[in-house]
């Protein structure tokens, strides 16, 4: 017998956590001797990956954010990178986070490590000249979306289609009363999905317009409810600073630990800060407004960049707007407002967005972490 496969991995925020820890689990069905190591979150963890540093250290917004935490992170990633470069794990996968993970894999590709990046950058998006330094860095890439295997294609870069794992995980269907149900909400109040981000940094933008935005809808509609679900103990803490800011104690929140895809699934409609959640609340099914607030420059940056006029994956993936996107300046209690308030009383567009998300959804479903564990095996051997 040989010695164990060592897997060096980094994920930066929650959804990276969920993606690796599905594809360790993955894995260990295939060669259950293997160990995993480097920059991960709990998740991760609860499948035997020993963290070095905890993910929360790369959880960073936008440039301005990264700027702020540049010494700390560059520290981190110097770090790391030596320690890999003396072990030279078998295999390094750099989850998401392109910006740490790109130039780490270069050195470590350069030094006979094999690297895999899982996620692709959003090189349709915006920033498509990192094809190249991609390209530099990796042995290959996991593709969560159909869009980007032929970008990759065209440059010679291998790539694999794994889907993604929130369409496997999230059903076809998910009852709005069955959920209702179980967080023992009323059947047939008018229900508001509120998802203001995971991080704290996204709360700290967005927490009092959601706040304002639930007023607003409660004073048209006195029977909403406002289900918020929260990642963290400090982001809830930040959540209920808002409600005392803004002086809504009386508007009916449910706060939630969590249980993003309970809120989603209860609810008519959701406003829904940008990013996975944009995709879990497509996958449900329901409609939604997305919006978001970043720093003034980064969003300038961001903007100049830019190749698609969308920013929500949902409205990517459709390559339409299915859903509004109120971003930035425009984000205002008063438009946001009124657009829910327009899509929970619009019954005929509801059955339009979840056929258009169906379809997503089937497209997405690729049972993706067996597909992603048989990549990284293959490029093992």
């Amino acid at each position: 017998m040989g010695r164990a496969v060592r897997i060096a991995m980094v994920a930066g925020e929650p959804s990276g956590d969920l993606l690796a820890s599905h594809l360790i689990a993955a894995i260990k069905e295939r060669l259950p001797d293997a160990v995993f190591f480097g920059i991960g979150g709990p998740r991760m963890e609860s499948q035997g990956f020993e963290a070095w540093w905890p993910m929360e250290k790369l959880s960073v917004m936008g440039y301005v954010d990264a700027l702020k935490n540049y010494r700390e992170i560059s520290g981190i990633r110097r770090q790391l990178k030596k320690r890999l470069l003396d072990i030279k794990p078998d295999i390094f996968i750099g989850v998401d986070a392109p910006d740490f993970n790109l130039g780490l894999e270069t050195s470590l590709k350069s030094a006979a490590v094999k690297t895999i990046h899982y996620v692709s950058p959003s090189i349709w998006a915006w920033r498509g000249g990192r094809i190249k330094k991609i390209a530099r860095a990796v042995n290959r890439v996991l593709a969560l979306f159909p869009m980007e295997p032929p970008l990759y294609e065209k440059e010679h870069i291998p790539v694999t289609y794994v889907g993604h794992p929130l369409a496997d995980i999230i059903p076809l269907q998910t009852s709005k009363q069955a959920v209702r149900e179980k967080l023992a909400l009323p059947r047939d109040y008018p229900i508001f999905g509120m998802l203001p981000g995971s991080r704290q940094g996204e709360l700290a933008m967005m927490a009092d317009t959601f706040v304002q935005t639930a007023k607003l809808i409660g004073e048209r509609l006195p029977n909403a409810i406002f289900v918020v679900p929260l990642a963290t103990r400090e982001t809830r803490l930040q959540f209920e600073a808002a409600i005392y800011n803004q002086q809504a104690g009386e508007v009916p929140f449910r706060l939630l630990f969590g249980h993003a895809q309970d809120a989603l699934g209860a609810a008519d409609v959701s406003l829904v800060a940008s990013g996975t959640a944009t995709l879990e609340a497509a996958l449900i099914k329901r409609p939604m407004v997305i919006t978001y607030k970043i720093a003034k420059l980064s969003y300038w940056i961001m903007k100049r960049l830019a190749y698609q006029p969308y920013v929500g994956l949902p409205n990517v993936l459709a390559g339409r707007y299915v859903v509004p996107e109120i971003l930035q300046d425009e984000a205002t209690p008063e438009n946001l407002a009124e657009a829910l308030i327009k899509l929970y009383e619009d019954k005929e567009n509801a059955l339009a967005v979840e056929e258009a998300f169906t379809d997503i959804h089937l497209q997405l479903r690729q049972n993706t972490a067996e597909k992603a564990a048989n990549a990284v095996i293959e490029c093992l051997n």
